[in-house]
């Protein structure tokens, strides 16, 4: 796959899943009201915003990462030719779905939503799942050793203090 043809192909999967996950499905929930603070916490607002503010640019380098580095999509469609193991991939297996989650979150926290709070657990429930039963697998397969070494160093959920460097 062309880089070109990764790029657009990567845009048109970020407005088709995190835009619309993150995005579209919380403003439906909440059209973007706020609620009492959650917890009755004004703090809880800030927590939020901080949440939204690290996740969104997570979740866009990560996209651009699969296009330009790994000339692919995160999309199951259209996969990586190469395995993406820079940027938040050091740190952390699955960047994008912990971008997406924390965002959902962010805004459960700034809307003082618990809606958001019940759909976000169970979006990373339904992540999880599909990590381990689909991708996890699919990735050893077509990348072998290369992701065995990369899945022993780095973390499927919680960062690693220090960045992973493949050898």
């Amino acid at each position: 796959m062309s880089k070109a043809i990764a790029v657009l192909g990567s845009a048109l999967f970020f407005v088709i899943a995190p835009l619309v996950l993150a995005g579209f499905v919380p403003w439906w929930v909440t059209q973007w009201e706020f609620r009492p603070a959650l917890f009755g916490v004004g703090l809880t607002r800030i927590l939020g915003g901080i949440l939204i503010l690290v996740g969104v640019p997570g979740l866009v380098d990560s996209f651009a990462r699969f296009a330009l580095e790994g000339l692919g999509t995160p999309a199951p469609i259209a996969p990586t030719q190469k395995l993406v193991v820079t940027g938040l991939y050091r740190y952390v297996r699955n960047p994008i779905y912990i971008a997406v989650v924390a965002v959902i979150f962010g805004q459960a926290l700034l809307f003082g939503d618990w809606r958001l709070l019940w759909y976000g657990a169970l979006l990373w429930l339904f992540f999880h799942v599909f990590v381990v039963m689909y991708e996890e697998p699919t990735l050893k397969q077509t990348f072998g050793t290369e992701y065995e070494s990369f899945r022993t160093n780095v973390p499927r959920w919680i960062p690693r203090l220090t960045p992973w460097r493949a050898a």
